[in-house]
């Protein structure tokens, strides 16, 4: 089964549902450099609360994390 990933603004945090994504707890999550926006990821079918929010694969969510937004530069 795969892994699909969701990009949330930060304002956000409070409607994720834990119990339906990899992640614990608002503690656990990644935040962009600037801290406007975070992610979650997910297997199997996208739960209701991220309806209408753009899923990545793998390899789309890596080249993001990549960028400026997300990873400092040197």
């Amino acid at each position: 089964m795969s892994r699909n990933y969701v990009i949330l603004d930060a304002s956000d945090v409070a409607s994720i549902d834990f119990d339906q994504v990899l992640e614990t707890s608002a503690s656990t999550l990644r935040y962009s450099l600037d801290g406007s926006q975070t992610f979650v990821k997910y297997e199997g079918n996208k739960p209701r609360f991220l309806y209408g929010k753009t899923a990545y694969t793998y390899s789309e969510i890596l080249t993001i994390l990549d960028g400026p937004e997300w990873t400092p530069t040197e």
